[in-house]
C-alpha cells in the first residue's frame, strides 16, 4: 500500500493516456503525452485529481499483494523442477490467483480513474466512492460485471509476474553472488530497477486492452465500444496502429521503478523486523536443503 500511494499519481496518467485514443473511434483526438496529461489533471481538478480512485486501489491490495508474495513463495519452495526452482509459468500463477481475486477491485479503479475526464467535461462522476461504484455496477450489469475485463487483466498479471516476480529472484540473486552488492538496500534497489523494463515490456500491450474493456463505454447508439478483448486489440491496432499497444510506456516503466524499490525494500525490511530471512536467502537455504537431501 505504501508503494500503491506513493506511485499513484503516475498510474492515473498512464491509464488516461492508455484512453485517450479512444476518441479517434469516435472521431476526434489530438496528440498528447504523459507529461500534457497529468499537466491538465492538475489544472482542471487540482493536485488531489492525481488521486483520483485511490482508494479501491488499496482496497485491490488488501487481497492482491499479500495472494500474490506469499502464494509465490509458497510455489517456489514446494514446486521445484529438477534444475531447482519454479517454470516460468508457475512463477506467474500466484500473481494470475491473486488477480482474479482482486479484478473487481481493478475494475472500480480503473473507472474512478476515468471519471476525471467527464467532470472535467462538465458532467458528473458516475461513482461517489469505492463502494457506491461496487454497488451500481453490480446492480446495472451483474454480479458478474464486476469481473469484465477479467480475461486481458489475468494476461496482464502472468505477463507482469513473469517479468517481476522471477526477474527480482534472478537479478538480487546476480549482484549477490558476482559480489556486486551484499544483502542490502543497494542490491534490493539493483534489482528493482531490472526487473521494471522487463515487466513493462511484457505487460503493456495487455493493460492497454485491460484498461480500455474495463472502462467501457457507450457510443451513439447505445453499444459497446469492444465486443470482447479481441475486438478490442483488432481495433486499437487498426485504428492508432501497433505501437498504441505500449501506450503509456514510460508512465508504466516510470511508476515500477519507484514502485518496485519502494515495495521490495520495504517489504524485505519488515521482514527483518519480524524476525523473516529475506526473500532471496529464504529461497538459498531452501535449494541447499533440497539439493542436500
Amino acid at each position: 500500500m505504501v508503494a500503491e500511494t506513493a506511485t499513484f499519481p503516475i498510474d492515473l496518467t498512464k491509464t488516461r493516456l492508455q484512453l485517450h485514443g479512444e476518441s479517434r473511434l469516435l472521431g476526434s483526438s489530438r496528440p498528447t503525452n504523459a507529461f500534457r496529461v497529468a499537466s491538465e489533471i492538475v489544472r482542471r481538478e487540482g493536485p488531489l485529481g492525481l488521486y483520483k480512485g485511490l482508494s479501491p486501489t488499496i482496497l485491490r491490495h488488501l487481497f492482491y499483494t499479500p495472494i500474490r508474495i506469499v502464494g509465490y513463495e509458497h510455489l517456489r519452495n514446494s514446486l521445484k523442477t529438477d534444475g531447482g526452482s519454479l517454470s516460468l509459468p508457475a512463477k506467474a500463477l500466484s500473481g494470475v490467483i491473486a488477480q482474479l481475486v482482486a479484478s473487481p477491485a481493478d475494475l472500480v479503479k480503473v473507472r474512478m480513474q476515468a471519471d476525471g475526464r467527464f467532470v472535467s467535461q462538465g458532467f458528473q462522476p458516475r461513482y461517489s466512492g469505492c463502494f457506491d461504484a461496487l454497488n451500481k455496477i453490480a446492480r446495472a450489469e451483474g454480479v458478474g460485471g464486476l469481473w469484465k475485463g477479467v480475461f486481458p487483466n489475468v494476461q496482464r498479471a502472468f505477463l507482469v509476474k513473469m517479468g517481476e516476480l522471477a526477474c527480482y529472484d534472478h537479478a538480487k540473486r546476480f549482484v549477490i553472488n558476482n559480489q556486486i552488492s551484499e544483502d542490502n538496500i543497494c542490491a534490493h534497489t539493483l534489482a528493482s530497477i531490472m526487473l521494471g523494463l522487463s515487466a513493462t515490456a511484457l505487460s503493456c500491450p495487455a493493460d492497454v486492452v485491460k484498461t480500455r474493456m474495463m472502462n467501457q463505454s457507450k457510443i451513439k447508439e447505445g453499444k459497446i465500444m469492444y465486443s470482447s478483448s479481441y475486438d478490442c486489440l483488432v481495433k486499437t491496432v487498426k485504428v492508432e496502429g501497433l505501437r498504441a499497444l505500449w501506450k503509456g510506456f514510460f508512465p508504466t516503466w516510470a511508476r515500477l521503478g519507484p514502485w518496485q524499490f519502494v515495495f521490495w525494500v520495504s517489504y524485505e525490511r519488515f521482514r527483518q523486523i519480524a524476525g523473516f530471512s529475506s526473500f532471496w536467502l529464504r529461497y538459498r537455504l531452501s535449494l541447499i536443503v533440497c539439493r542436500g537431501t
